[in-house]
């Protein structure tokens, strides 16, 4: 009837794969377990790193390869965002490693000034724009299988 307009609702939302990812069970992508793994990069840096991990790095275990990892767009990563939540701005209960209260590039770039790319700040949920050149932290996906 459109009065209440409830997001959807999916449990357990992440999953746990033992291999150094996590399914989200909502939007079926894979992400890369350990959230600070490459530490700070530029944004040419976060693109090259995401697209080369393969297993034997970052903890990795599950049989991936170069090019199967890719830096995600605005949607994905907001898409981890609860903002009901702060410190960090995640589900409740979710099984990530090393998040960090920081700043993480998305792939995309700002669609008037290039020079930018869009990031998110897991602290809060807020996005923001930086210049490509700063170094902010990477947290890499894959499509879900």
């Amino acid at each position: 009837d459109g009065a209440l307009q409830k997001g959807v609702s999916v449990s357990p939302r992440f999953t746990d794969n033992a291999d150094g990812t996590v399914k989200d069970n909502l939007t079926g992508l894979i992400w890369l377990k350990n959230a600070s793994c490459f530490g700070s990069l530029s944004w040419t840096s976060a693109l090259s790193s995401s697209n080369t991990l393969a297993s034997g790095a970052c903890g990795l275990t599950d049989g991936s390869v170069a090019g199967a990892w890719r830096l995600p767009n605005v949607k994905e990563l907001l898409s981890l965002i609860d903002y009901g939540r702060s410190s960090p701005a995640l589900p409740a209960g979710h099984p990530f490693s090393g998040v960090l209260n920081v700043n993480y590039w998305m792939s995309t770039s700002h669609a008037v000034v290039p020079s930018v790319a869009w990031n998110v700040n897991i602290d809060n949920g807020f996005f923001t724009s930086y210049d490509k050149t700063f170094t902010l932290y990477v947290w890499p996906v894959r499509g879900g299988q």
